[in-house]
């Protein structure tokens, strides 16, 4: 025959759409074309498809041969479609036979030796393949990512003769062969490390448990980072769908995916100089930024206001949809986002304003406030928990004698208070939408008063209402109290000091 289909997978996002590789053979002159929106590498394949095949003893047809990717208004981009295309060569060309190609689905960057290497995105492939119910034949060091996904068969190869071999029946390629990956959980930073801080141990606790964004501000060297640090250690495990998920956007990223570490929740720390595309995701073909590689984790940007504020404002919508979507000209793709927001500033340039050991020598009332100001409203309206940081004592950072939780204390609160409001709401509480909140925060009179009373006070939004409610919501839940009572409401009310206003 003169015409051969294989199969592959695009990449679009974190989504993987089924892309069909027609190749057919002609008579004419000499001719290689890839059609079907092919970018630059895919169009590069020609050269590598060629030397592979005739490095590995095949016979490159001498005729007209057209490959189309289909369908044609998928952008195809990446060298993953190499094997596929090299297969399909093959069998139009009947050195190789089409029956072993049903239902089989092939990855692999060749080498212009005949060998196949790893490409990048494979996960979110894989599992779109195991909803197909196909099998999958993909580089070898591919098939532990793919392995994540239970029910999928995996075919691993090094070489194109491997391939050939396998589907000429000379030499099956065995199944891989998942290993039970011991999901281990690194030591880490430890909360018994923190001394002193007593409110913000409890302000990190109750983060953790309603998945709230943090604000911390002090001065240098009070305990920020190292506090934040410690906020995946007390976070329960992802999972398994939130790992999965997690694992596709870092496999579309090229970032690798340990089997052994792949539920642990990720902490992104980029720098204060990050562009606007470093942390949201872009360039010319999209892909995922900071606040999607913390997507089920935690997003830590330190010296907030030393971020650019265009970049800053891009945080405002991924922050209330849990997704972002990156438009081109051409195409455009969505990422998942589902970040927890921790942030940390000064409260003046030389960090030193109220300090009561150090005196604030280059800073005005005046210019702190334009320096805190670099924070617009909006975004500081959608951090719940806001609170400062002072300076420990010196007598308390020596007392090792103090008792001080660890985090895996700390974690079994958070732990039990999430799985409550997984059973009460499907939800974190940080998530609960407007019409829920009535359903699942019921107030007292005197506590909805004492509520009423705070937002005239502080002049705070009604969007500051709603997450006072939410994280008093939390704090009742660590409590294992159905009904927020007065208490809970007035420490919720407590860690929103820093509003203007306030």
């Amino acid at each position: 025959m003169s015409l051969a289909t294989t199969l592959c997978r695009a990449s679009l996002g974190i989504e993987a759409p089924l892309v069909t590789v027609e190749t057919h053979l002609a008579n004419g002159l000499p001719a290689f074309n890839i059609v079907g929106l092919p970018e630059k590498a895919v169009q590069e394949a020609r050269d590598r498809v060629r030397s592979a095949l005739i490095n590995s003893g095949f016979e490159f047809p001498s005729r007209r041969i057209t490959v189309n990717l289909a369908p044609a208004d998928i952008p195809k981009q990446g060298s993953r479609f190499d094997l596929a295309i090299a297969i399909g060569i093959l069998v139009a060309s009947r050195q190789l036979p089409h029956d072993g190609l049903v239902g089989l689905e092939l990855f692999g960057e060749l080498t212009l030796g005949g060998g196949v290497r790893p490409v990048t995105g494979i996960l979110p492939a894989a599992a779109a393949c195991a909803r197909e119910g196909h099998r999958l034949l993909l580089p070898e060091p591919n098939a532990a990512e793919a392995g994540l996904v239970s029910s999928l068969e995996i075919l691993p190869t090094d070489s194109l003769l491997q391939v050939a071999a396998h589907l000429t029946g000379r030499e099956t390629i065995p199944p891989f062969e998942r290993k039970e990956a011991t999901l281990t959980r690194e030591p880490g930073p430890d909360l018994a490390d923190v001394r002193g801080q007593p409110q913000a141990r409890r302000a990190l606790e109750i983060a953790a448990a309603g998945r709230h964004n943090l604000l911390m501000m002090g001065p240098p060297g009070t305990g920020k980072s190292m506090l934040a640090a410690r906020l995946p250690g007390i976070l329960p495990p992802m999972t398994e769908q939130e790992a999965l998920e997690t694992a596709a956007i870092h496999s579309v990223a090229g970032v690798p995916v340990e089997p052994s570490r792949w539920r642990q929740r990720p902490f992104r720390s980029p720098h204060h100089t990050s562009s606007g595309v470093a942390l949201v995701g872009g360039s010319g073909v999209p892909r995922p930024g900071e606040i999607s590689l913390a997507h089920n984790g935690v997003l830590y940007l330190d010296e907030l206001p030393e971020f650019d504020a265009r970049v800053l404002e891009v945080l405002r919508e991924p922050m209330e949809t849990g997704k972002i979507v990156i438009a081109r000209a051409a195409r455009s793709a969505e990422f998942p986002a589902r970040f927890q927001l921790v942030a940390a500033m000064n409260p003046c340039r030389c960090g030193y304003l109220n300090d009561e050991e150090k005196r604030c020598v280059q800073c005005t009332p005046q210019t702190a406030e334009r320096y805190q100001g670099r924070i617009s409203g909006p975004l500081r309206d959608r951090i719940d928990i806001q609170i400062e940081v002072p300076a420990v004592p010196v007598e308390q950072l020596l007392n090792t004698d103090e008792p001080r939780e660890s985090s895996t204390a700390v974690r079994e609160r958070v732990t039990a208070a999430w799985r409550h409001q997984m059973a009460r709401q499907g939800c974190s509480n940080a998530e609960l939408a407007h019409a829920a909140l009535e359903r699942h925060c019921p107030l007292a009179p005197p506590v909805r008063s004492l509520l009423s009373e705070a937002i005239d006070r502080l002049g705070l939004s009604a969007r500051a209402y709603h997450r006072i409610l939410r994280v008093a919501r939390t704090i009742a839940d660590l409590a294992q109290s159905d009904v927020i009572e007065a208490t809970h409401m007035s420490e919720a009310i407590g860690y929103r000091r820093l509003d203007r206003g306030g």
